[in-house]
């Protein structure tokens, strides 16, 4: 399972907030045919935001939901170079967005990502990589080095 593709890499991401971001990668997701009830999703992801932020600090968010509202887990991803007011934990702008989408059937799928993303995006090496792609080819060919 490829949980990173081309289509669902925004380069150049631009956003004001938290809210436009979910929105604008809801849509990423839809287009790429990902999810079954676009609205559903994003309710959901909504809904988890509302608990707590998903802003984790160090430029970095991960939105995600589980629910039957997608079709095959999948993780968008997006790169704002001027950065967005995501209500961080640490009050700084999000520069990297992980928006993980995951199917109801795969939990420990959804998990395991959220670890995996986490033990990655420590690294500031890794970070600066990712924030100079220039092209999604890059993108995804760092983003594959997830584990």
């Amino acid at each position: 399972m490829e949980l990173f593709r081309e289509d669902t890499i925004y380069l150049d991401f631009k956003a004001q907030s938290k809210h436009e971001t979910i929105v604008k990668l809801v849509d990423l997701l839809d287009q790429a045919g990902i999810l079954n009830d676009k609205n559903i999703y994003q309710q959901e992801i909504l809904a988890r935001e509302e608990q707590s932020t998903t802003g984790i600090g160090f430029g970095i968010a991960i939105p995600h939901a589980q629910t039957t509202a997608v079709k095959e887990t999948r993780v968008a991803f997006a790169i704002s170079k001027n950065g967005i007011d995501y209500d961080s934990e640490d009050k700084t702008p999000v520069y990297l967005i992980f928006m993980i989408a995951a199917c109801n059937d795969k939990a420990d799928l959804h998990l395991q990502m959220l670890a995996q993303l986490s033990r990655k995006l420590i690294d500031p090496v890794f970070r600066n990589r990712l924030m100079a792609c220039t092209t999604k080819k890059t993108a995804l060919q760092i983003l594959q080095e997830i584990k």
